[in-house]
């Protein structure tokens, strides 16, 4: 018979960073789209966006079981809106663009960073072309400041990798911001 593996629990930190990061931009967003029909697809946006910014630092990966059903969830909640059409546009043109930089770098960037700037278009769409811009800049310019402290504190050199989904996740809470 068999010997039955021993039962892993959970290991809890303390003090609880994830949690109060994930209030606070759940917060965050609550806080700038009280009221209106896009709380609940930035509220899933925000729970998920900070569930994978977690997953890339620690694994340097963004899986595909959170980042494909983030595109259909997002279309789903977004259909009562009435803003479906410009998050698509939005969704493509930055998940396009991404998509160029992989084709040209593929070892620089990573497919599953393609597939968040999609979500992440999708994300600032509906708020209009300026913040549409603010988001698609925003992750690369955070990922940018944060290479460029890694490399005057010497912590890093020109060929360093970094995980980029937390930044483009932080480029699209700020152009909500």
């Amino acid at each position: 018979m068999l010997k039955e593996a021993p039962r892993r629990w959970p290991v809890w930190s303390w003090p609880p960073w994830v949690e109060v990061g994930t209030a606070a931009v759940c917060a965050v967003v609550a806080w700038r789209l009280a009221g209106t029909a896009l709380l609940w697809a930035w509220g899933y946006a925000a729970v998920a966006g900070v569930l994978l910014s977690v997953v890339d630092w620690r694994t340097r990966r963004l899986p595909d079981v959170i980042t494909l059903p983030s595109c259909l969830v997002l279309a789903v909640l977004l259909v009562p809106t009435g803003d479906l059409g410009p998050a698509l546009l939005g969704g493509l043109a930055l998940g396009g663009a991404y998509a160029v930089m992989w084709f040209v770098r593929p070892d620089a960037l990573g497919f599953g960073d393609v597939k968040l700037a999609g979500v992440a278009g999708m994300l600032a769409g509906p708020l209009g072309v300026d913040r549409w811009l603010a988001a698609a800049m925003g992750g690369l310019v955070l990922g940018a400041l944060y290479a460029v402290m890694l490399l005057i504190t010497r912590r890093a050199t020109m060929k360093t990798q970094f995980p980029l989904g937390p930044f483009i996740a932080a480029g699209v809470l700020v152009a909500l911001w």
